[in-house]
Parts: structure tokens; sequence; C-alpha cells
């Protein structure tokens, strides 16, 4: 056994992991570095990770005064004294987290609540870290000795990179990170979201688990895969393999009854028992092959998220709202939707206004088809939800993710405006939701076309429904440009208003269409997807309601 094994159980550690074949790892460069942590370079062989994990936890760059090994060495004795350590209480800040064995013994595991605890002396501005347990015990590992292993995590937490994300300490930042998780999955594992919604209370509560399922519940053959990358690549691993998680348990899963009484429990169960099933090269390529965001686009989802948490003034340990408390049954009243249908709408939009309440501002039941006052009733309010009853009993609506006023800047002509978060859904006859397309040639439109004109505007945003891919360093439309202060060119163009119309261009190939008197609209389909049509391509409308979103 090599210096590395103080704190191993060789019998519950993977065979594979004890090869002692020779190797080194020489190169420095980052991509090379990035390839061979995705291969499993050091997967094998116990001792040139723990080598591999130094070396990269040493370069990382720390605030200048870090706890190392010998401040372990002086602090353990007074900390823990003679207690036993398998009875050491745990910080409040581990917030009653998993506090998994993996292949440790016996030493080890009674170690892992020593450093918890020695942690938790040096870090006192550390205020939520359910993580650190996890982080603990894997590393211990590849760990000398309980110092060495105290010293890694210490690097890990005092981490100072501003662009390097690591661990969430404080509830505000583990928050927003289930946020931005729940942002993501609706964009990325719509099937998965919609089983969740479907069958779960609260879609925020499973969604909260994410970090859970990676330390906690993945087996160590996993996990210890997932933190080679980490180290490497940052927080955005996580994300990835998360999502990963979520597209395999729908996949394995769907169509069968819920084991439990919880969706929650029943992710949890396939993820500790996810070797049945996924092995972790297959985990981490599906992981690889998602299409995510770049990094700085995560980062500023992230902080949109986190400000609207401030503004919540939720910067502590404390309970989130229920996302579906924000429809509340008894003072929510529409002649379109019910509560439910409501509460599943509240399930697609983005997190952060997920916090807040519904607000009628327009309904042409008391205000009148009056496009003018539909404007006026709608300005000044970002982001909000249009809904649409037909005369035929088709309801349809959209998410608008910017202020109508923007329209504005076009002077009289078809001003486009808007951001990728904007979608048009379906409820009536099924439900639907569809992803976003970007207004390809708005150029081309013209409020004079007639709907069958291919050049109208609604089939000038339909040139395309694939978005091509974006160069990492430019942003995303995704993002709202307003609420990052971003430069116009970094919005593109999914809604439109004049005078004459209204348009909102939806996803896979889908547009909504109103006229200036509010009675009817079209709609337009591209059939790339072969995706149902939003409603009929002409409709009569029954009842159109605008809702802004109250905190």
């Amino acid at each position: 056994m090599d210096e590395y094994s103080r704190f191993v159980d060789w019998d519950k550690m993977d065979a594979g992991a004890q090869s002692q074949d020779a190797k080194d790892l020489t190169c420095t460069e980052f991509q090379e570095l990035k390839q061979l942590a995705r291969q499993g370079y050091w997967a094998k062989n116990h001792s040139l990770r723990a080598k591999v994990y130094h070396k990269l936890i040493s370069n990382i760059p720390c605030r200048t005064v870090t706890p190392d090994a010998n401040v372990y060495r002086d602090i353990v004795v007074k900390i823990v004294g003679k207690r036993n350590s398998s009875s050491l209480p745990l910080p409040e800040f581990v917030d009653n987290s998993l506090v998994p064995t993996y292949c440790l013994n016996a030493e080890g595991i009674g170690a892992v609540r020593k450093i918890i605890l020695c942690v938790a002396n040096q870090f006192p501005d550390i205020s939520f870290c359910p993580a650190l347990p996890s982080i603990i015990a894997l590393l211990l590992h590849y760990s000398k000795d309980e110092a060495e292993c105290f010293e890694q995590v210490c690097r890990i937490l005092a981490c100072n990179d501003p662009s390097k994300r690591l661990i969430d300490q404080t509830f505000l930042a583990f928050e927003s990170s289930c946020m931005t998780f729940g942002d993501l999955v609706n964009k990325y594992c719509q099937a998965a979201h919609k089983l969740m919604v479907a069958v779960s209370e609260d879609v925020l509560e499973v969604y909260s688990d994410w970090q859970r399922w990676l330390f906690g519940e993945l087996p160590m053959a996993y996990i210890a895969r997932v933190f080679d990358v980490f180290l490497v690549e940052g927080y955005k691993v996580l994300y990835r393999v998360a999502l990963a998680l979520l597209k395999f348990f729908h996949k394995v899963r769907a169509g069968q009854p819920l084991e439990s009484d919880s969706i929650q429990q029943d992710i949890r169960a396939f993820v500790r028992d996810i070797a049945k099933s996924v092995s972790p090269e297959r985990l981490l390529e599906k992981a690889f092959a998602i299409r995510l965001f770049s990094r700085k686009e995560i980062q500023l989802l992230q902080m949109a998220n986190e400000k609207a948490l401030q503004q919540k003034g939720i910067t502590v340990k404390q309970k989130r709202q229920n996302v579906h408390l924000a429809v509340h049954a008894e003072n929510f009243k529409s002649e379109i939707v019910s509560v439910k249908e409501m509460r599943d709408i509240w399930s697609w939009i983005p997190e952060r206004f997920a916090l807040c309440q519904p607000l009628l501002l327009f309904t042409t039941l008391e205000h009148g088809c009056s496009l003018s006052r539909f404007y006026s009733h709608s300005e000044g309010h970002e982001p909000t939800l249009l809904l649409i009853k037909t005369t035929a009993k088709e309801v349809c609506g959209a998410y608008l993710s910017t202020d109508w006023s923007e329209r504005r800047r076009g002077g009289n002509k078809l001003s486009f405006f808007g951001t990728g978060e904007c979608f048009v859904f379906r409820l009536q006859p099924e439900v639907e939701r569809y992803e976003w397309v970007i207004i390809k040639h708005p150029e081309l439109a013209t409020t004079g076309s007639e709907p069958e004109n291919p050049s109208s505007p609604a089939a000038s945003m339909l040139a395309s429904s694939s978005v091509p891919a974006e160069p990492s360093d430019r942003l995303s439309p995704f993002l709202s440009a307003r609420h990052f202060n971003l430069p116009s060119k970094t919005a593109s163009m999914f809604m439109a208003g004049s005078s004459e119309c209204i348009i909102v261009g939806g996803g896979d190939g889908q547009a909504l269409y109103l006229d200036a008197d509010l009675n009817h609209g079209r709609t337009s389909h591209c059939n790339t997807f072969n995706n149902q049509p939003l409603c009929s391509e002409s409709f009569q409308i029954s009842v159109l309601e605008v809702w802004g979103f109250r905190d």
C-alpha cells in the first residue's frame, strides 16, 4: 500500500483504484489537464490521484493568511480534546448534511468530524456549507494525515480568485446556486422538468437537492471522477453532472410509478444506486455532451438570482418561500387559467422571478380591446405574462422578459427587442412549453403584410428554429441585457410592438401575432421538430390578460 492509504478501507475501494502502474503527470497546460481529467488519467492509480490533487489544490490562489497543516496540529487537541470523534457535534453550517463514509476506515470516519470542527474554528465567516463533509471525506482518501487534508480543504475554501468559484459558503450563495440550477433544468432538461412539475408539490425544493446528489448520494467511484474534473474546470462541472443525473433519472424512470411518496427520495435513491444503470464514464460523457452556457453567462445568471434573494432579505440561513405559495388560491383569480395552471407556468419562469406573486395588470374584460390601453397598463413592468383564451377554448400565452416601453426606440416603426428568456406556451388542449428562437431578419418585417405573406413579421422570425453557437466570450441572448446593464448588442430580438400589432417569438418555430383590436390573432409554425402548433393558425380572442410580478 502507498503512503496515502492511512484512512482507506481497501475492501470497500474499487479494485481498479489500487493499480500501481508507474504513471506521472508532467503537463501544466490547462487544455491538456482538462482532457486528462475528463478521460480519467489518474483515476486508476490511487497514489497518482493523491499527488495530482495535491498539485492542483496547491495552485489555487488563496488569501494571504490561509490555515495550513501546522495550524491544524496546533488547534486540534484544544478543539476536540478527549471526546470520541464519532460523537462530535457538527457545526450548524453543514445543515445536518450527510457525512458520507465512502471507502474510509474507522480512523478516517472519525477524522472527518475533527477536521470539520477545526475548519469551523478557522473560518467563522462560513454560514452555510452542506458540501463540506463530503469534500473532506473524499480528500481524506488521498491524504497522508489529517493535517494535510485540513490544509487542502482550507485552500479550497480560501480561494480568492473572483473568476474561480469552488464551494458555496453562505446560504445566499447556496440558495442562488439552487435557483440557477432550476433555471438550467428548465432550459436543458425540459422532459425531466415536466415530470418534476407533474409529481412534485414544490419543484424548487427538488432542485435544492442538486448538491446533495453530488456531495452525499453519489458513490465514491463517481464523485471522485467528478472531483477530478472539478479541480481543473471549476463549479460549472457540478451543474453539468447534476443535469446529467436528472436526464438519466428521467430516462430510466420515465413511465414508472414513484417508488416512494416523494420524488426527492426517488432521485436520491437513484443516485445512490446509479451503478446499476450508468457507469462513471457514461455519466461524464452525458454531462459534457450538454451544450451549456459559458462560465461567464452562468456567473451572470447566478448574480441575478443572488440579487433577487437579497431584495427579499435573504442573506443568512432561512427557509426559502415555497414557489407554489407565490400563487395563493385565496387571492388569485383569472378568467383564463386555474391556480394549478398558473403554478405550472410559474415553474417555467426564471427562478429569480418565481419568488414574486402574480399581479393582474390588464384584462380585456375590464379594460376593453385596445392595444394602446394594453401598452399603458403593461409598461413599467418587467417581466410580464401574457395569457390568451380563444373562442375555440384554446389557451396559450407568453412569458415576456422586457418592458413593452422598449418598443418606442423604433419610433412609429415596428420595433424588435426582448431577450432569450422569452417563451410561448400552450395550456389547452395540451400543455406545451416552446423554447425560444431568435428573430432572424427583423428588417424584412412590415406591419402591412398579410398573414399569408411569408415576409410577414411573424414569418420573418421563423427563418430557423435553431440558434448558432455563440463564441465563448460572447453573452447568450438568454440573459437579460437590461438586468445586467449589458450593451444592447448582446440582446437579441424576441418581441415586437407598434400601434398596429404585437409579435412574440417563441421557440421550435412558434410565433404569436396579435392585431391592434386585440380581437384577432394568428400563429406561425415551422415543422422543424414536428411540434403541435401553439393554437389555431387564425383565431378569435375571447379573453386576454397581462400579469406582472409583485414582490
